[in-house]
């Protein structure tokens, strides 16, 4: 991921300038390039941020309450395939196709999902947008890899994360007021046209510095990773399923699900993943272990507080607002060159606030406790993952060869996606299992809280408190012996 195209002789032989050397990403040669990208991922998080304010609201009017977590890990299921996909296409390539083709995808899914009669559609939508946030993140990846020096690395991937301040702040209002106002619809139509621009601004710096394949030789489509890339999607669709509909007849569904996700999931993560081995396996299980954590429990977040404790989507929004500020602040502190020999410590930290906040996060459902103690919470867990998640990317990047890049960012955006499903289906079962979307149901349409069951939603955070946990350990796996 370091190498520029080989085919491009006048960037690839010459030696870097003098801005190379010493600026930064804003200097004269990336800046086009990082503006460009960072206000990708600046309309992607305001996506992000819109649509889980707009979620209670669109699924109670849908009547699709009882699928609630299926419209969020719907979303990962198919980015699971499209990461694979992404990674070889990347690697084959560069990564100007699969951005673009994911973009397009991602557009089309919001508009799907916008225009949507039953929850089954809005549900396809949403897969839809999975398949082209695969294809996305895979892609960008890999161009910061081999258009970005070693040593801007870290600093871009806090561009990446500040770039989510603003939609966190700006997100959850505008989206429940034109979800008050116009209606939740709008929310998912209105971002499509908003990409357009910043893709245009970077495309011919993604042309001069990532186009092509990251060696002269080009290898072929590996036809058994992409067969296990369809395997895993729909090994992680059916055990969404069987999670869903609690009766016996879907342990079939389930029983099949794991026949396919378990091979795929071995063959498509690095070697030593599941049992936490030193180095790059135990990077690509972190990112998992904390993204699934973080979540599946900010997934029922919004939908706790418009059904326990009666605001309004608006406001159920806003007490997330604080969190894009604060992960960028972790993120921030990890890109500081003279914390990089306290990286792991620091990732450590960043696991234990995050689980910390998530075990805080249900005390809501006692009715003596504020709502704000969620956002509070909830910042300092944003912290938590800003120092752990941008961590994960850049020693991926450190330890992985330019021609394994591709394949490797695709490994971890896997085991992000895969954790995230699995986690959202363990915790969506429990979550209807113990009356969530009946009680969700009721309580949308004006009952009072007190008639509630809140153990519905302390099944979903204390569980995954527990797995953030696990993650802490992990990162005392991450420093190999010869580092």
């Amino acid at each position: 991921m370091t190498a520029l195209d080989p085919r491009d002789t006048d960037v690839a032989a010459a030696p870097p300038s003098l801005s190379d050397a010493t600026g930064g990403v804003l200097s004269r040669p990336y800046r086009a390039l990082s503006i460009g990208i960072v206000s990708v991922v600046l309309l992607i998080a305001f996506e992000a941020t819109a649509v889980g304010t707009a979620m209670p609201v669109a699924a109670r009017e849908l009547d699709g309450l009882s699928l609630y977590a299926f419209a969020f890990s719907g979303y990962f299921t198919t980015s699971l395939f499209g990461m694979v996909f992404a990674g070889q296409w990347s690697d084959r390539s560069g990564p100007l196709s699969s951005l673009t083709c994911g973009i397009a995808a991602f557009a089309a899914g919001l508009l799907v999902s916008g225009t949507a009669s039953a929850m089954w559609l809005f549900i396809l939508g949403r897969a839809v947008q999975g398949l082209g946030g695969g294809l996305v993140i895979v892609a960008l990846y890999v161009l910061v890899g081999r258009a970005y020096p070693e040593r801007l690395r870290p600093a871009i991937m806090a561009a990446f994360a500040a770039s989510w301040v603003i939609p966190s702040v700006v997100g959850p209002l505008a989206s429940g007021a034109v979800t008050e106002q116009l209606g939740w619809r709008w929310v998912f139509i209105g971002i499509p046209v908003l990409v357009v621009f910043p893709l245009a601004l970077a495309l011919p710096q993604i042309r001069r510095r990532a186009a092509g394949p990251a060696t002269e030789t080009v290898a072929p489509f590996d036809a058994r990773r992409i067969r296990l890339a369809f395997g895993i999607s729909l090994g992680a669709g059916l055990l969404q399923y069987a999670a869903q509909d609690l009766h016996w007849v879907s342990l079939v569904p389930g029983v099949a699900g794991a026949a396919l996700l378990v091979p795929a999931v071995l063959g498509l993560l690095p070697r030593g993943t599941y049992r936490a081995a030193r180095g790059l396996p135990s990077v690509v299980l972190l990112r998992g272990v904390s993204a699934g954590a973080f979540v599946a429990a900010e997934s029922f977040i919004p939908l706790m507080l418009v059904t326990e404790r009666g605001l309004s989507p608006t406001l159920a929004g806003f007490s997330l607002a604080p969190a894009g500020a604060t992960w960028a602040l972790g993120s921030y502190i990890q890109s500081r060159p003279h914390l990089e020999p306290y990286r792991e410590r620091l990732m450590t930290l960043g696991m234990v606030v995050v689980a910390a906040a998530i075990a805080t996060a249900p005390s809501v459902l006692i009715h003596a406790v504020p709502p704000w103690i969620v956002a509070v919470a909830w910042g300092f867990g944003c912290f938590g993952m800003g120092l752990v998640i941008s961590s994960t990317s850049v020693l991926l990047l450190k330890l992985s060869a330019p021609e394994e890049a591709g394949a490797n960012s695709a490994a971890l955006q896997i085991s992000d996606g895969l954790s995230n499903v699995v986690l959202l289906s363990a915790g969506g079962a429990a979550f209807a299992a113990l009356g969530g979307g009946t009680v969700a149901h009721t309580a949308t349409e004006g009952a009072t809280a007190q008639g509630s069951h809140p153990a519905a939603f302390a099944a979903v955070f204390l569980p995954m408190a527990m797995v953030a946990l696990v993650g802490a350990w992990v990162t005392t796996r991450l420093r190999t012996e010869s580092r």
